[in-house]
């Protein structure tokens, strides 16, 4: 990888928090909080409601790639749990609605050493993640795809986030009538909930404080995990189509030559890096997500080998206003691959958004900030001051219009240049 001037790595609260020991020397610790009391109510929130026009169904499945080694967990196959988010024919009701984490991934994603502490700075123990409900029927059978087989869209979170961190977006992916396919990158992820109750939690946090920790190199082992991670689960959607491991009609409604990819921040760098590497991709979306890497103590700038060839195929660049973001004019990596590019592209930045607003985050942290289990300061450096709803709006948008494009061939013309329906959206030329 060429080296190119001065930065940070991959953008994560995770990410900076290893490369902030890796240069002190000490362990930094994530949250300067106390546990509630326990006679505490905690926090309760909501995600949006999807706005297409189809009922959303889910489904969860444990895979094993028994040609790998855990580059994590040296001796054991690699194991991983995805979701699959689907149109079905009728809407959930009540409990029918499936959970947005397990019981004891919700503890752990909310505890002292989960991405709710380490990425987003919530109180510890403040906040009932196990309360929170999706839209979506679990094991709903699938709806039929009236024009045939619908195009499927991978998800990859960032990292340290959990699967589970993207939702709101996917769920209405799912009900505009693509099949949604989240992938939790174990060991990266903050915890992956398996069927046999097993937890698997991250490893970050634990390396808190190594001496000698090369970020560099850890970067780089997360992003070929991730990547690995990735085209395994494309490998196995070709037998989850007639395997009988999904919901009644689930897998002929898969349509494996469209397939597309969105992720947010090393998701996002996921994404592309994929579409890189595997020509199964047609079309990505990278949200927020740097495409380089540090050097060993977390300074310097290093190309990704996306970022050096470019791509042939349609993208999509989706920056924020934090410092280190904005259009690609202003990141190292995104200009790069911009100029090394063949295909179509495009480059949005939502104005007064934080790194954050991609995700959940945006339409969750706000209802916990106003019961006290999220500060003012912290709320404002992971979402920004956009206004959540518009955030939302902006985002499932243009993710949603550049599928349309790339995968169904409908074009509503949202990515050819600034809308007066969205005018938090810039657009880089």
């Amino acid at each position: 990888m060429r080296k190119r001037g001065h930065g940070q790595g991959v953008r994560t609260g995770i990410a900076a928090l290893l490369a902030a020991t890796a240069v002190l020397g000490t362990a930094l610790a994530p949250a300067a909080v106390a546990a509630p009391a326990v006679a505490e109510r905690r926090a309760q929130a909501w995600l949006p409601q999807p706005t297409g026009p189809y009922p959303v169904g889910t489904t969860a499945l444990r895979l094993t790639d028994t040609g790998r080694q855990d580059p994590w967990q040296p001796g054991r196959a690699r194991e991983l749990m995805i979701s699959l988010w689907y149109p079905t024919a009728r809407p959930a009701a009540g409990d029918e609605r499936a959970r947005y984490m397990e019981p004891a991934a919700a503890e752990h994603f909310g505890g002292a050493e989960g991405a709710g502490v380490f990425n987003y700075r919530t109180e510890s123990g403040r906040t009932d993640w196990s309360a929170v409900r999706t839209h979506a029927r679990r094991d709903a059978p699938a709806l039929p795809g009236g024009g045939g087989p619908r195009p499927v869209v991978l998800y990859s979170a960032g990292l340290g986030d959990p699967r589970t961190w993207g939702t709101g977006l996917v769920e209405d992916l799912a009900s505009r009538g693509y099949v949604v396919v989240t992938v939790d990158h174990t060991y990266d992820a903050s915890e992956v909930a398996f069927p046999d109750g097993g937890l698997a939690t991250s490893v970050f946090p634990g390396m808190l404080g190594t001496p000698g920790l090369d970020i560099g190199a850890l970067l780089r082992k997360a992003m070929r995990t991730r990547v690995d991670d990735t085209r395994f689960v494309l490998d196995e959607l070709g037998a989850l189509r007639t395997d009988g491991r999904l919901p009644a009609g689930l897998g002929g409604t898969l349509d494996l030559s469209r397939i597309g990819m969105v992720g947010h921040s090393a998701g996002g760098f996921t994404a592309v890096q994929t579409m890189h590497d595997d020509p199964r991709i047609t079309a990505g979306v990278n949200m927020d997500g740097q495409l380089h890497f540090p050097g060993p103590t977390g300074e310097g700038v290093f190309l990704s080998s996306v970022a050096e060839d470019g791509l042939d195929r349609p993208f999509l660049l989706m920056g924020t206003g934090s410092a280190d973001s904005g259009d690609y004019h202003h990141q190292p990596g995104w200009d790069a691959l911009w100029q090394h590019s063949r295909g179509w592209r495009a480059d949005v930045t939502l104005t007064g958004s934080q790194h954050g607003s991609y995700t959940d985050a945006q339409s969750l942290l706000p209802q916990l900030a106003r019961q006290g289990a999220v500060a003012g300061d912290v709320l404002r450096a992971d979402v920004g001051d956009v206004r959540p709803e518009r955030a939302v709006l902006a985002t499932r948008a243009y993710v949603a219009s550049f599928f349309d494009r790339w995968l169904r061939g409908h074009d509503d013309h949202l990515l050819d240049g600034p809308s007066p329906r969205f005018p938090e959206m810039e657009f880089a030329r």
